[in-house]
């Protein structure tokens, strides 16, 4: 006998009923108490997204074209990446211009109708900020090329004078992030590529500047800000050299690698108290209506400084997740930090890939079962779930010719380099990552009417694309709407506490609760059914299937979830 209500779940409007009308009234989707507690954010990288215009780079109003697309998957919440003015080295982080639109992203009336766009399907938009450098072709930073040391445009960006290399500081990208500038005949400082020199927040008015730049925004509609490389805003003001460390690499988990330790180029203390200053600002110009989230490399217990119990940044990325794969004592251990060091009401993240790692599906040998059972945690966990472009989609990493990347880390790497870390299992190459989104089986997936689109379609663009899976309701894309429908319908999933965290038998589990019910989740990380002792008479299943077997013992199907709803 099987207890099968997957079904009755199936159509997002049903989920709403069920909630309405059968459950009772505390499982009923509840305003939380701030929108960005029980949101879900997709990660729109606009270079790869829609093309409205035929030139073979994305665009707002490809974006806009697309809003209702997303509206059907159910997301409430859009990341951009950058937008703004640049040259595109970086494309798009190595920003030229904050409060301009790039001419083939469209302009500021496109944006505009954006914002408005979004609003009408009750949905908001989060800007990519990249507050830690500019570009090199940034007019404060030519101006400082002219300026005097100690000037007022020098003093925009961290520089050295003298001959020699001021110190051991390595960039984030490892080598020498020191440069020395013939014209200025100084030393820049850049934390990531040459091409993109670090602002210097020991001056009050580079902190102003940007923070006038969050005002602009803010104003215009936006609703909060995903911070980039915020880790590494501010270095120490001596210049000490940093410790030597046996590390070679640095994680997700530990930023210290390339022999050294990061203490005076990452996570300083005038950082934290940035963090800090930016909330309080935020909050001021929003009315506390703004979110932000930091991108920070880190163990748990060190990114929890960054919110600093509430009064910091709103969340930070905690991206041990994206190399979890699908072991379950790794979910369990990373899950446990995760609810340790961001505590009920504090809001940890749930992020699989994004527009700098490799797709989370193909970590997983492009398993569809097993992206599964993680999505299911993803979006059952307590948290806030992240959705990168194409991952509802099961949209795979690509093994694209080095030889011909447009990614910046291919140019500085190599060819060689770049191939070594695929056989290790990681990718250099960000344009693996990137590519167009998959819309239908045509020209370009659908993208790009353009003979020669920015990055050439995935190859499996025919097979796996939006158009093929709206219309099959046992697609990816239709499991993770029906997630996203149960999430935001029921208040246990999108703002609940949760405890009882569990792996026995390869099924983990957890509960996710409030005063008047509970909701046991379960993932069986099993090929085959595994057996579980609750006794589902007490709760009914509304998500998956829970299997009798002729001696009346209840099991999990393999690679599989389960969410079993119990009144106290």
């Amino acid at each position: 006998m099987k207890n099968n209500c997957s079904k009755w779940l199936y159509n997002p409007l049903l989920t709403f009923i069920l909630a309405l009308f059968f459950l009772p009234e505390s499982l009923q989707a509840q305003e939380a108490k701030r929108w960005y507690d029980a949101t879900t954010v997709y990660q729109i990288y606009p270079l790869s997204f829609k093309d409205s215009d035929g030139d073979g780079t994305g665009d707002i109003p490809g974006i806009i074209s697309k809003l209702d697309y997303l509206k059907t998957l159910g997301i409430e919440t859009l990341w951009l990446s950058p937008v703004y003015s640049s040259p595109w080295q970086d494309h798009g982080y190595d920003i030229s211009g904050y409060t301009t639109i790039h001419p083939r992203m469209g302009n500021m009336d496109d944006f505009d109708r954006l914002i408005q766009e979004a609003r009408k399907r009750n949905m908001r938009i989060v800007m990519d900020l990249v507050m830690n450098h500019t570009s090199e072709q940034h007019p404060w930073f030519q101006a400082a090329i002219k300026d005097k040391p100690g000037g007022p445009f020098r003093n925009m960006y961290v520089w050295k004078e003298g001959k020699k290399r001021p110190n051991n500081w390595k960039s984030m990208t490892s080598g020498n992030g020191w440069h020395y500038h013939k014209e200025a005949k100084a030393w820049y400082w850049a934390s990531f590529l040459p091409f993109q020199p670090d602002l210097n927040y020991h001056n009050p008015a580079v902190k102003d500047s940007l923070f006038g730049v969050m005002d602009f925004w803010i104003q215009r509609g936006v609703s909060g800000f995903r911070l980039d490389i915020f880790n590494c805003l501010a270095e120490d003001s001596l210049f000490r050299n940093n410790p030597p460390s046996l590390r070679p690499i640095p994680s997700e988990g530990n930023p210290d690698g390339f022999f050294q330790k990061v203490t005076y180029t990452q996570n300083t203390e005038k950082t934290l108290e940035i963090a800090r200053e930016f909330r309080a600002h935020l909050d001021s110009v929003s009315q506390g209506e703004a979110f932000s989230v930091g991108e920070v490399f880190g163990s748990g217990e060190l990114l929890q400084k960054y919110t600093a119990q509430g009064q910091g940044l709103h969340s930070v990325f905690f991206f041990k997740t994206m190399h979890a794969g699908f072991k379950p004592h790794k979910w369990k251990k990373i899950i446990r930090e995760n609810d340790l060091n961001f505590p009920y009401p504090q809001q940890p993240t749930w992020v699989l890939s994004n527009h700098d790692k490799k797709r989370f599906i193909s970590r997983l040998k492009n398993k569809e079962s097993k992206m599964r059972c993680v999505v299911f945690m993803q979006f059952t966990l307590r948290g806030i779930p992240f959705i990168y472009q194409g991952e509802e989609l099961g949209m795979r990493q690509q093994k694209l010719n080095p030889k011909f990347g447009q990614d910046p880390i291919v140019k500085k790497f190599g060819v060689a380099a770049t191939r070594f870390a695929r056989i290790s299992g990681e990718s250099l190459n960000r344009d693996e990552c990137r590519t167009p989104f998959s819309w239908n089986s045509e020209k370009n997936a659908g993208f790009s009417t353009s003979d020669s689109p920015w990055l050439s379609p995935a190859k499996e663009a025919g097979n796996i694309h939006a158009e093929k899976q709206l219309n099959d309701p046992n697609s990816l894309f239709h499991f993770y709407r029906k997630l996203l429908s149960m999430r935001k319908s029921l208040s246990e999933l999108n703002s609940g506490k949760m405890d009882s965290l569990r792996l026995k038998n390869k099924i983990l589990s957890y509960r996710r609760y409030s005063d008047q019910s509970s909701m046991y989740c379960y993932i069986n990380f099993a090929r085959k059914s595994r057996r579980i002792k609750e006794k589902t008479a007490e709760g009914k299943v509304i998500f998956g299937n829970i299997e009798t077997d002729a001696k009346g013992r209840n099991k999990i199907p393999g690679r599989s979830s389960v969410i079993l709803w119990v009144r106290p």
